[in-house]
């Protein structure tokens, strides 16, 4: 089956990013077209202002369509925000014919019942994703045939505030774009910048955006975390404004060009002095001190993590470790810092079995947009159809892990 080139929409706190992918026949994916702006009416992920985000959004799109040479009419929007949040919900069923084992009936209907939450009205389910099986509680893979009383399920529900979901749509509207699919930027992420040895032998994969962070966790093949924070590098920008009383851009160059996640010897006693900008004088400062003020925020930023992995009991089933993604990936002394946090190896990812233009397939700033197209091509390939068997389904459920 041949499909037509999608394009992957992502509206960040930094910047709006488009792609566009073909599919070639081998199923390697390669990235034709691309756009970019900087963002505003933007915050933490959000539309916060129609008028200044369409002028960015329309800008990104404008950009893609020339260098792809596609007219745009349809996007699939990678989402972020803190206000995406998961849980993990059991559906527990009797099974029809114990004697003869589990069935594709019982399968159907545990998936149904795990997929079955109650969540307040301003909730909107984004993802269901199916974790473990266990017939009598005891843990299987496949559960077909298996002799068993009863048959449950974990699913992974990522659930997000409806009226965020909507604002966004409604924004691509108004250009007018329709939007065919939304999908987590965190998912998104793990799925352009991860192997699936990695995801067997256990990976954490960290987003580090401008306004949000986002974090996606696998366990033994299994996606057993994910969620979303409220904060980013903006906010180490914002504490360096504030701890040295300079402008916000002078605070975004230096910890940029300065700034390091871990406190290191070397800034003992050294000094930086920074040039006077437009009502503020010039001044001198620590740069020990500028090390001590990112460190924290960042410390802050991977602990929250930590603390949803420790609660979940999976840290120490990350024998693949971490991989950062993201436009704040390449701050200095981040890596080590991660590898102190979670006791495991980390690397930068960039994105794997994709190919084309260099700026979105090299950088780990644009994983989330990348891993878009590569979910907006599985979820096309995968039978929806009500004509579909219950064994298709069962199939795909298990054999597409995001």
């Amino acid at each position: 089956m041949r499909f037509p080139p999608v394009v992957a929409l992502e509206i960040g706190t930094s910047k709006v990013v488009a792609l566009v992918g073909e599919l070639r026949e081998d199923g390697h994916i390669v990235v034709t077209g691309m756009g970019q702006h900087d963002s505003a009416g933007v915050r933490k992920g959000e539309v916060t202002d129609f008028d200044n985000a369409l002028v960015c959004v329309r800008s990104a799109l404008g950009a893609a369509e020339e260098t792809g040479q596609v007219a745009i009419h349809q996007v699939h929007l990678a989402l972020s925000g803190g206000h995406i949040q998961s849980l993990v919900n059991r559906g527990t069923i009797p099974v029809l014919t114990p004697a003869e084992g589990v069935t594709a009936d019982d399968v159907e209907q545990v998936t149904e019942l795990a997929r079955s939450v109650n969540l307040t009205a301003e909730r909107q389910v984004l993802h269901s994703i199916g974790q473990i099986f266990y017939v009598d509680d005891e843990r299987v893979g496949r559960p077909l045939g298996f002799e068993g009383a009863t048959l449950a399920l974990d699913m992974l529900i990522l659930h997000a505030k409806g009226s965020h979901v909507r604002n966004a749509v409604k924004l691509l509207r108004s250009i007018p774009v329709e939007v065919a699919d939304v999908a987590f930027s965190g998912l998104c992420s793990a799925l352009a910048v991860l192997t699936p040895e990695q995801k067997e032998g256990g990976a954490l994969v960290i987003d580090l955006g401008g306004g949000t962070t986002t974090f996606v966790a696998y366990a033994a093949g299994t996606l057993a975390a994910a969620g979303a924070l409220g904060l980013g590098g903006d906010h180490a920008t914002n504490d360096i404004a504030m701890a040295f009383s300079i402008p916000r851009g002078q605070a975004e160059r230096l910890k940029k060009v300065s700034g390091c996640a871990v406190t290191e010897d070397t800034a003992r006693g050294a000094r930086l002095t920074l040039p006077p900008e437009v009502g503020y004088p010039g001044r001198s400062i620590s740069l020990q001190a500028l090390h001590t003020v990112v460190h924290l925020r960042m410390a802050e930023i991977l602990g929250v993590i930590l603390r949803n992995l420790e609660r979940l009991g999976i840290l120490h089933q990350l024998g693949a470790g971490v991989v950062l993604t993201g436009g704040g990936a390449g701050m200095k002394g981040l890596q080590k810092l991660a590898e102190r946090t979670f006791r495991a190896p980390c690397a930068i990812g960039k994105p794997v079995g994709i190919s084309g233009l260099a700026a979105a397939t090299d950088e780990p700033a644009y994983a989330s947009a990348v891993g878009m197209l590569r979910y907006a091509f599985k979820s096309a390939a995968t039978p929806e159809t009500a004509a579909s068997s219950v064994m298709t389904k069962l199939k795909d459920f298990l054999s597409w892990r995001l």
